[in-house]
């Protein structure tokens, strides 16, 4: 008899819990970094361990399951059909390595394409973000109320500064004027923590033309779950299989920054 959401999500959070006590007594330790596709895309072997932790955990418990997760010790997946984790083990592993601080373990939990369950734990701050779809998002258990809207003057943005001078991803004149016009912008460096912060309404926005599935996979469930939005740059759908960009943004928020700085889409 295959497990129901909730049995699944019970689980979710004891594993996500069990990891974040695992980054946490790794502290002390000396850390092994490698890097990947560039000097600056770091991977450790925390990041490895808990990844593999989870691969070990789902496949004893759920092994019909398929796990897609960033280091690459998952499943090779070409469809979302059936129950996917989507396992970001560190988001923010810059931060992890030079701050101990500002990154977060990312589960998304999809069926067959949908988002059911998502989680963001902020391990530092022990602060857990939890989702299941059709029941609200909580923060340690306190629910998050619905997003309301805001305008681009009132509003603060998560953006890196890299996407508003010469970069290979994006005509640097396109967000120039909108940074001008926010009341703020911020860069956190974990894009899993920029969501849950714009799900708790701490930011109103969050912009990247680069990001990977295990990046946003939990973060969005979060953020359509409170009346949020989000697209890519051109306001399409996201591709849970491969790279995009990614605007996450409070309603009405999302429609004026798509339409009068990101043209619709038409750059």
């Amino acid at each position: 008899m295959p497990a129901t959401i909730q049995e699944i999500d019970t689980y979710a959070k004891q594993w996500i819990k069990e990891a974040g006590e695992r980054i946490r007594t790794s502290f002390p330790k000396t850390l092994n970094i490698t890097t990947k596709s560039n000097p600056n895309d770091l991977v450790t072997n925390i990041d490895q361990e808990i990844e593999r932790f989870f691969i070990e955990k789902i496949n004893e418990r759920f092994p019909e399951h398929k796990i897609l997760g960033e280091e690459g010790y998952g499943d090779s997946i070409e469809k979302l059909s059936g129950i996917v984790w989507i396992i970001d083990p560190i988001d923010g592993t810059m931060n992890f390595i030079h701050q101990q601080r500002n990154f977060a373990i990312s589960v998304g939990i999809y069926e067959n394409g949908t988002g059911k369950i998502g989680l963001i734990y902020d391990v530092v701050h022990d602060e857990l973000y939890h989702v299941v779809k059709g029941e609200g998002v909580t923060m340690n258990g306190e629910k998050l109320p619905r997003l309301e809207e805001r305008g681009v003057s009132e509003s603060i943005v998560a953006m890196n500064a890299m996407w508003v001078i010469e970069n290979r991803r994006l005509p640097r004149e396109l967000l120039a004027p909108l940074v001008r016009d926010v009341r703020g912008t911020r860069s956190y460096g974990s894009a899993a923590m920029e969501m849950v912060y714009v799900a708790s309404g701490r930011i109103d926005a969050y912009i990247t033309p680069r990001l990977s599935p295990w990046d946003f996979a939990a973060g969005i469930i979060m953020i359509e779950e409170l009346g949020g939005v989000a697209t890519n740059l051109r306001g399409e759908p996201l591709d849970l299989l491969k790279e995009n960009s990614v605007f996450v943004a409070k309603p009405g928020l999302h429609e004026e920054i798509l339409r009068k700085y990101l043209k619709d889409g038409k750059w």
